[in-house]
């Protein structure tokens, strides 16, 4: 799909020499606009006019015959309206065309169709608009009668195929109307691509546009200009022609486009699902047109052509981004006389008030504006106006919203058995045997739980029975779990509103944050300086640690990737000191930094004790804890450790999809190279937006800090919290982290793509240049 062409040259004396020596057309002949063919008018001798085309020399002869054999079904189709008629000379419809410089084109001829163009028309009457819906229905289903191989061509023009506008979105100067394009950009990929194979197929015309319609009255007379014909989604037809209908009425062209639906389903009655996913494709139809205006006016600034339609197509563009898709789709469903959808549960404003009627106050919500999310797919959530928004911080659905893997895996154990671990089943045994695959050989032994914060109490009930001692060492800012004890070790937490200090039993080591407090300071050597001093410091105290909790990678303290060599240290510090070592991965683990399947292990470092939650079950309840079989069995001191829920059998068989979704869909390596794009342009954000004073992260566990002052890193902590309120009014959701919430913290479903993360990256940069 390309639009880098040059027009064939051909004069008009040359044209009046092709039609008489090739098609025996005596004639006239004037030039007609055209975008990437050439065509002229021939008025003939006889009184009869002529269209002649000549053909690109890019353009695919098979391609051409593919329209004069669909003009040929239309013509004897018995049709209200006229459509051209082909000339053959001896049964031939196609001739060499050949320019004075040797360059070698196609070219036929076909009746030329006397009218009003629908353009020239004025404000179209809604008699007119369902005629035209109806008309084109009538035309497609004559097109169904038609086979050749051409109509499976790949067009830039097939909706079916948008997605190759993400490549050009940098011809969009402007930033708001950017925003647009990038919002249906983003609505396209969510909501359309996902469905395509569930639409009605079909050969379409493809260009109903209103330079191709001719019109009387309030009926349709003609329809011409196949070149962009094409089998693709039955709906777009409709979409196209109504795109370019609504700019006539400005003032109600969500009722144009109704009417005009309207018209088609009278004729070949439309599905649910296409109208369900109209508003968008209309959408998608006008971005691809600006794209591809702009594409074309950045290659040839004198070609005006593709532009002639662009005031209109921003100004519907605008409109449709604001006004939501179930706007119009409830405006087509009343059209087409189908019931009204009702709507599912309670208002926004009725949860915000029940919510805080019935949950405890401590219970927030994200943005200041709530968002009612309704469903999810992979990188998407949608809200009740099926806007779509792309997840950029939701680490728990791993392999991405409702997997359909995931969730098949779900739902058939479900209805076969949930039990617990007394008895002896498959999932429990192949899912520790597939989990500890994944570590190093020495950790073997898994404990399956339900959450992160029961994975983290067990892992600090293990390292006490092991070692009987009772301390532990922590890094600043980090969190554990929302236990009692876990608050404990959450700085993050006893540190914070309300918190009530450091506990006693509770050794807290400065964070390894390059940015802030170990810059130019060699990991190992930091290590040193904190988890060595503090430790020397409990032995004199006689209050020697059980443990060293440690984040592989630091999630709350503001997305810290430790400097090389600092982790590993620690471990071996706090062993040397008759302690374990525990990674929690919570966080950070089952591939997301890219290089390693743990974050731990791209520190080089060799934990006792490994917690891991959230992303274990996408979404599903589970959790782990792994260690050695010696403190395994160090634990088995008598009292019997059990879980009710962690190990059972839908569980295990949610967690072993998961696992089959890591490899099948390639998702480690996604991180590591959609990571490394999205850090690399967020680099080159903060060259141009001096509120950016940190870019770190490893794979999709990514974190900007943003400062007011790049020499004293002055936070700047309403400009971040105003940054992630932009982006969620644009469609890409965000949050702030870190001690002093200033850290926009990026950690997508792993299949966050290239496109996913240009959209990121222009949200991103419009909001940072919006605040300054």
């Amino acid at each position: 799909m390309t639009d880098d062409f040059e027009l064939p040259e051909f004069s008009t004396r040359e044209a009046q020499a092709i039609a008489r020596t090739s098609f025996d057309v005596e004639g006239t002949a004037s030039p007609l606009p055209s975008y990437i063919d050439r065509n002229f008018r021939i008025d003939g001798r006889d009184g009869q006019r002529w269209v002649l085309k000549i053909a690109n020399a890019q353009t695919d002869p098979s391609e051409i015959e593919f329209e004069c054999v669909a003009m040929d079904a239309l013509a004897t189709a018995g049709l209200t309206i006229q459509t051209p008629v082909v000339r053959r000379v001896q049964g031939q419809a196609l001739r060499p065309a050949v320019t004075t410089a040797g360059a070698e084109h196609t070219a036929r001829i076909v009746t030329y169709l006397e009218g009003t163009l629908l353009a020239d028309a004025g404000r179209p009457t809604d008699a007119l608009l369902a005629d035209l819906g109806a008309s084109l229905a009538r035309v497609d289903r004559a097109l169904a009668d038609v086979s050749h191989p051409a109509q499976h061509r790949v067009l830039q023009w097939d909706l079916a195929r948008a997605a190759w506008i993400a490549d050009d979105l940098a011809h969009i100067g402007d930033p708001e109307r950017r925003a647009w394009v990038e919002q249906a950009l983003l609505q396209y990929r969510a909501r359309i691509a996902p469905e395509i194979q569930r639409l009605p197929r079909g050969i379409i015309h493809n260009d109903a546009n209103d330079y191709n319609v001719l019109v009387r009255g309030d009926r349709v007379a003609g329809l011409f200009d196949f070149g962009d014909m094409v089998e693709t989604c039955r709906v777009f037809e409709c979409v196209i022609a109504a795109t370019y209908a609504a700019f006539h009425r400005p003032d109600d062209p969500i009722e144009a486009i109704a009417q005009l639906v309207s018209g088609y389903h009278s004729v070949t009655p439309l599905e649910e699902l296409e109208l369900e996913l109209f508003a968008d494709s209309v959408r998608t139809r006008l971005a691809v047109s600006v794209v591809s205006s702009a594409k074309t006016a950045a290659a040839d600034p004198d070609h005006d052509y593709a532009s002639v339609s662009e005031a209109g197509a921003w100004r519907l563009l605008q409109i449709l981004s604001e006004c939501g898709p179930t706007v119009v789709r409830d405006r087509l469903r009343a059209a087409c006389e189908m019931s009204e959808r009702p709507r599912a549960g309670r208002s926004t404003d009725a949860l915000v008030r029940d919510r805080a009627r019935h949950l405890g106050p401590s219970l927030s919500v994200s943005y200041a504006t709530p968002l009612k999310i309704v469903r999810g797919r992979m990188q998407y959530l949608f809200d009740a106006d099926d806007r779509a928004y792309l997840d950029c911080v939701n680490n728990v659905c791993h392999v991405g919203h409702c997997h359909p893997s995931v969730v098949r895996a779900l739902v058939d154990q479900a209805g076969q058995l949930n039990t617990n671990t007394r008895y002896l089943g498959d999932a429990l045994v192949e899912y520790a045997e597939r989990l500890v695959a994944t570590l190093p050989e020495h950790l073997e032994v898994c404990f399956m739980v339900c959450s992160g914060s029961e994975a983290n109490e067990l892992a600090l009930r293990m390292a006490r029975t092991t070692t009987q001692r009772h301390d532990v060492v922590v890094l600043d800012h980090a969190y554990h779990g929302n236990t009692s004890a876990l608050v404990e070790l959450s700085p993050y937490k006893f540190d914070g509103r309300g918190g009530r200090g450091r506990p006693e039993h509770v050794h807290v080591v400065p964070a390894p944050d390059p940015y802030r407090a170990a810059a130019d300071i060699d990991g190992a050597a930091f290590a040193e300086q904190t988890v060595g001093a503090t430790l020397h410091q409990a032995a004199a105290d006689a209050r020697r640690p059980a443990a060293l909790f440690a984040e592989s990678l630091l999630g709350c303290g503001g997305q810290v990737v430790p400097p090389p060599g600092y982790l590993a240290r620690a471990f071996e510090l706090v062993r040397e000191a008759g302690g374990l070592a525990v990674a929690d991965e919570v966080q950070v683990g089952f591939g997301r930094v890219g290089t390693h399947m743990w974050a731990f292990e791209a520190q080089g470092a060799r934990p006792d004790i490994v917690t891991m939650g959230k992303p274990i079950g996408n979404g599903h309840p589970m959790a782990a804890v792994v260690t050695t079989r010696a403190i395994a069995d160090s634990f088995a001191n008598g009292m019997e450790y059990f879980n009710t829920f962690g190990g059972n059998p839908v569980s295990c068989r949610v967690g072993l999809a998961v696992l089959d979704a890591l490899q099948s869909d390639a998702l480690q390596q996604r991180a590591q190279t959609v990571g490394a794009q999205l850090q690399a342009g967020l680099r080159e954000l903060a060259t141009r937006h001096p509120l950016i004073g940190d870019v770190r992260g490893m794979g999709m566990f990514v974190g900007i800090e943003l400062v007011q002052d790049r020499v004293t890193k002055a936070p700047a902590a309403e400009q971040a919290s105003a940054v992630v309120q932009h982006c969620r009014t644009h469609g890409v959701l965000l949050s702030t982290d870190g001690p002093l919430h200033n850290v926009l913290k990026l950690k997508p479903p792993l299949p966050f793509d290239e496109v996913d993360a240009v959209l990121l990256l222009g949200a991103l940069d419009r909001a940072l240049g919006s605040i300054g």
